[in-house]
């Protein structure tokens, strides 16, 4: 086994077909290097027995000719997505210890194709936060720092790709939970347009905003992944029956592209200076490449975050309310009648920000506060859909920058829920309207912290996206 890091599916098919390396093989270093790296805490669990019996099975049909595309790759599932017979907590003491009795869409799809699901990566709990500081397992550290967050909600998914743990992971996105973690790390985050990808098994955070999405090192496992896991689902109502390009097949499309740069996002006060940099850097690239490109305003940037944050905690609010101690999770066992039932295990089973975001949820969906709040909220998603619409009808791709700024310090933010959200202004454009969206990697600031830009497109755009990234990481 050689020890450096493996990047894509094809270099690792390739080594097993020329008998370089055998499935069991290759499992068996990802599980050295989980151990290695227990400190950085990007696992909840790791699934030995299972993973070991499929590497076994698998490698078979790879020697038999009878293996799926997936064949090969190791893949970590974040916290909150179901795998039947197997623990699933969305990294909260309330589902401590609860079994999954049936999988995901998602986790069926990766098994059909032959995948090894190495484990269930740590999370913000129940999905709520930007900084993997809220999970019941404590803080994902992160691999080039390991004094800084990795980013969340996804940061156990985008670690453990970051330093070798696993290939790739799947993640789920409601206001940038891919994207940001992704470019925290050093990886490629994409989020499908909504619906693209069934959300069935998947535990419900903002049913309007929540996408499963992929954390990986290279374009051509993000194309390969999002094609076997998009596509209608009788489970989900909401999926998109549209067909599903093959994604892996288009990655060369030469044409050149209008990109729209927003104005805005680049002369905020709250951008980093190398970020900044970087990002201008990538613009030349593009246009040294013969891509168009403008800088655009967009002044509704001020109403992405108070509107995202009412729709989703409205939306939490109402998911979580299964969570009473009657059904299932976390149950209280002092408790003499029913409202102190619910009312004991979901102050002890909830932690702090959960709490505070189904408070909030409960209050702007209240009688006297929802035409003032969550109608109004609803009307300027709208015209932010409509906004962005009419921008993409006019340019293939809009660029903005991931974060504020690069990875922060593990503490540093979390006395201050408003500077927290804040950290969500360039993702929740793309989860309010639904659009597609990608974080590419753009190399390392001075203290060897990892930069990322956003790349936009139209619903349904994907193919867009994948094959200009691909483009600019071969030239950059």
């Amino acid at each position: 086994m050689n020890s450096k890091k493996y990047n894509s599916l094809k270099e690792i098919q390739a080594l097993i077909r020329q008998k370089l390396l055998t499935l069991p093989e290759l499992l068996d270093y990802y599980f050295k290097q989980i151990e290695e790296h227990q400190h950085l805490n990007a696992f909840n669990e790791v699934f030995f027995l299972s993973a070991t019996r499929q590497a076994i099975e698998i490698q078979e049909k790879i020697d038999n000719g009878t293996a799926g595309r997936l064949a090969g790759m190791v893949i970590g599932l974040k916290d909150n997505i179901c795998y039947k017979d197997h623990e699933v907590t969305a990294s909260s003491k309330m589902l401590e210890g609860f079994i999954s009795p049936y999988s995901a869409t998602v986790t069926e799809r990766l098994l059909q194709e032959d995948a090894v699901i190495i484990g269930r990566l740590n999370c913000d709990e129940f999905a709520m936060g930007g900084s993997n500081e809220t999970s019941y397992y404590g803080a994902v550290k992160n691999a080039a720092d390991h004094a800084k967050v990795s980013g969340g909600s996804s940061g156990g998914s985008a670690v453990a790709v970051q330093a070798d743990m696993c290939l790739s992971a799947l993640g789920t996105d409601t206001g940038g939970s891919v994207r940001q973690p992704a470019a925290f790390c050093g990886c490629i985050g994409l989020k499908p347009t909504y619906g693209r990808i069934s959300r069935y098994g998947v535990i419900a955070y903002a049913s309007s905003f929540d996408q499963v999405g992929t954390i990986t090192s290279s374009i051509s496992d993000a194309a390969l992944l999002l094609e076997v896991l998009a596509g209608a689902d009788e489970y989900d109502s909401t999926v998109s029956r549209q067909s599903v390009p093959t994604y892996s097949s288009l990655l060369n499309g030469g044409s050149k592209r209008k990109i729209a740069v927003l104005k805005e996002t680049l002369e905020s006060d709250a951008l980093d200076p190398e970020t900044r940099l970087s990002i201008l850097e990538a613009i030349e690239s593009f246009k040294d490449d013969g891509h168009t490109v403008d800088f655009v305003s967009f002044d509704l940037l001020d109403y992405l975050v108070p509107a995202y944050y009412v729709l989703t905690t409205a939306e939490a609010s109402s998911n979580l309310s299964r969570y009473d101690g009657v059904h299932y999770g976390h149950r209280n066992i002092e408790a003499t009648n029913l409202t102190e039932l619910y009312k004991k295990s979901r102050a002890e089973g909830f932690g702090e920000e959960v709490k505070k975001r189904i408070l909030l949820g409960t209050f702007v969906l209240s009688a006297g506060y929802y035409d003032a709040y969550y109608a109004k909220a609803q009307q300027v998603r709208r015209l932010i859909r409509e906004k962005m619409e009419a921008m993409l009808s006019r340019y293939d791709v809009v660029l903005t920058p991931v974060s504020p700024t690069p990875a922060f310090n593990i503490g540093d933010n979390m006395s201050d829920p408003l500077v927290m959200y804040l950290a969500d202004i360039f993702t929740v454009l793309a989860s309010l309207t639904g659009i597609p969206a990608i974080a590419i990697p753009l190399g390392n600031n001075i203290d060897g912290l990892p930069l990322s830009m956003q790349l936009m497109a139209k619903h349904f755009g994907e193919e867009e996206l994948l094959s200009l990234s691909r483009a600019f990481l071969k030239e950059t």
